[in-house]
């Protein structure tokens, strides 16, 4: 096996374009994804070009296969992540690492085609600092998994402040300096789509039919699509806090108006409904209030552990090919 040398040793100078894809358990599509990204990005930009894998702690041959491919091929950067640490850390991982002036954000399982690739450089060349894909159809996806994701976007526009495009996903081209902005952006909670739509600059979307996966099984079941999807909340408003509020005031007014028809009735010598009603009044407050401190302990416990100051995700390793091109900057060991 060829000589690798890691991120600090061999240095060439930055990319045309970058293309990064966090791979999780993704062996069975790596060899057609490496295919398929060498020829869309010689089409695009003949031989400046680099991609970025990330494995992020695999438990297959995602790893070995990303080292090989490193190994063997000097457009291929391959980083290695010490753990699993999700796909939105991998993703900000080869972020980090890339170095290319635009930069192609695509997933492993092949579901959103590289081909694109050339209509989103075309539409940059107009002045968009970010062209995303945006998907008129989702084959391969159940009813249900599609009626959550337009249910999810449109409460996510609800409360949000910005207007984050419906049936986007990350998928997408980025100008180099919007990507610097991205990365100055220190949150640990992060939901990159709307990162980049926070970013602002010109923001245009190519349009396509997303396919099923090229091969193996989805790594976003339904309780991480539900993670991501409190991430983006919470990262983004607030109005679940103004939201809370409101039902604590609420309540505390009808509270009100059942303590002052508790006095009328004491005053009249009336009777009050025994165990029934005040059973369904406690059930009723309890579960107001527990609702209410769940949504202050997301936020709460968002704020803990940013105040710890963790790194959001740890690189064991950044790999090049030792093959450095003719005319390549080489640093010193």
């Amino acid at each position: 096996m060829e000589k690798m040398l890691t991120a600090n040793v061999g240095r060439m100078a930055n990319p045309q374009l970058s293309v990064v894809s966090p791979c999780y358990n993704e062996e069975q599509c790596l060899f057609e994804l490496y295919r398929r990204l060498t020829a869309v990005c010689k089409a695009a930009v003949g031989d400046n070009y680099e991609i970025v894998l990330v494995d992020d702690g695999s438990r297959d041959a995602t790893r070995g296969l990303i080292t090989q491919f490193a190994a063997d091929d000097h457009h291929v950067v391959g980083v290695l992540l010490s753990r699993n640490f999700g796909h939105q850390m991998a993703l900000s991982a080869g972020l980090e690492v890339c170095r290319g002036d635009r930069v192609l954000i695509i997933d492993a399982d092949l579901q959103d085609p590289p081909e694109l690739l050339t209509e989103m450089m075309s539409q940059m060349d107009k002045g968009f600092d970010v062209v995303y894909g945006q998907r008129i159809q989702r084959h391969g996806d159940g009813l249900f998994k599609r009626f959550s994701a337009a249910a999810f976007y449109r409460l996510l526009n609800s409360l949000v402040d910005i207007d984050i495009p419906p049936s986007s996903a990350d998928f997408r081209l980025v100008s180099r300096r919007a990507l610097n902005v991205l990365l100055s952006m220190p949150e640990r909670d992060r939901f990159i789509r709307g990162m980049i739509r926070w970013v602002g600059f010109p923001q245009t979307p190519v349009l396509y039919d997303r396919q099923g996966r090229f091969a193996g099984s989805t790594k976003y079941p339904l309780r991480k699509m539900l993670r991501l999807a409190i991430d983006a909340i919470t990262s983004f408003s607030i109005v679940p806090l103004r939201i809370a509020s409101f039902l604590g005031i609420s309540f505390a007014f009808v509270g009100l108006l059942v303590l002052v028809q508790v006095v009328v009735e004491w005053w009249y010598g009336s009777t009050i409904p025994g165990w029934a009603s005040l059973m369904s009044a406690v059930v009723l407050l309890g579960s107001v209030q527990l609702i209410v401190i769940g949504i202050l302990g997301e936020y709460l416990g968002r704020l803990y552990i940013e105040s710890k100051q963790r790194p959001p995700y740890v690189i064991e390793k950044v790999i090049r090919s030792s093959k450095i091109p003719v005319g390549a900057q080489t640093g010193q060991e």
